[in-house]
């Protein structure tokens, strides 16, 4: 199988919106949405066709990570 129709998820290199949203735990529309204002995960476009790869969803999901509601992030533990 090549890397577009494999299975499961986590063996796959490139995730459309609603599998990327879904391994993130965010609606479709919630990546929609940073596609077009900014402030999401980066992605690749081919024509209609969006991309996330699993390293970059992976990287920005670590990005986010906080130890409390006043940390501003940035800070390694």
């Amino acid at each position: 199988m090549d890397a577009l129709t494999e299975s499961p998820t986590s063996q796959r290199q490139y995730l459309r919106t609603v599998e990327a949203a879904s391994f993130l735990g965010l609606s479709r529309r919630t990546l929609e949405k940073w596609r077009c204002v900014g402030g999401g995960p980066v992605y690749f476009k081919f024509g209609r066709v969006c991309l996330y790869q699993l390293s970059d969803l992976k990287a920005w999901a670590d990005a986010g990570r906080r130890t409390s509601t006043s940390d501003p992030g940035g800070q390694t533990l």
